[in-house]
């Protein structure tokens, strides 16, 4: 598995789900657009996961192919990729100010993922159940129209990811007025001082860890 990061809450996920010999799937999680000040992702999609429908997230058109967009609550089972999106609210007020949002679990390559989209107040017991075992999280840590650092790190630990990748936070040229990642890394306590291009993995490279923090760089 290969993850890339565009920014903002955008990431490619590049699997092999039936194994080694077989065809890549090209996974897109909340593409944006260029009102917000970074470069769109580019390329060709085979799903894209959408978790609620503002620009800085919906942006399909700017990807290439034929592909599968999900941007509902349900279960899906999509070119031997299986995900649950979970309802929840972009906002304290059960989506009175910002409306729904979905979180999407996803599973492939006998790695779970969770990217929480923008979750903007705490989880339910029934949410974190849907959650159970997951090895990878995204999780939006920058705050105002999200949950803010000590939020994230405080849901983080409820839900026990092997690997914790921050999302939704101050990076530059990013129009969007939002915090950084500091408060979150000060809370989580984890955080590395380099953050990486990419990340490549397979299921045991994430065997005997918990919590640990990966800060990726804008593609």
């Amino acid at each position: 598995m290969n993850i890339q990061y565009y920014g903002h809450s955008c990431f490619k996920i590049t699997a092999r789900p039936a194994g080694r010999a077989t065809e890549e799937v090209a996974v897109f999680m909340d593409p944006f657009d260029k009102s917000i000040g970074l470069k769109p992702p580019f390329g060709r999609a085979d799903i894209i996961f959408i978790s609620h429908q503002h620009p800085d997230h919906n942006n399909v058109s700017a990807l290439k192919g034929s592909p599968i967009i999900i941007d509902t609550p349900g279960e899906y089972s999509v070119k031997e990729i299986s995900a649950i999106g979970i309802d929840s609210f972009h906002d304290e007020k059960e989506g009175a100010e910002r409306g729904r949002n979905t979180i999407f679990v996803l599973e492939t390559e006998n790695i779970r993922l969770c990217h929480l989209g923008d979750l903007g107040t705490d989880l339910s017991l029934k949410q974190l159940e849907k959650m159970n075992g997951v090895d990878i999280l995204f999780i939006p840590v920058g705050g105002k129209y999200t949950i803010d650092g000590k939020k994230a790190a405080e849901i983080a630990r409820k839900i026990e990811p092997a690997m914790i990748i921050p999302m939704h936070y101050k990076v530059p040229n990013l129009k969007i007025d939002i915090t950084d990642e500091k408060m979150f890394c000060s809370e989580i306590g984890s955080c590395p001082k380099e953050k990486i291009s990419k990340i490549n993995l397979k299921k045991k490279d994430l065997e005997g860890k918990s919590l640990e923090v990966m800060l990726m760089e804008v593609k």
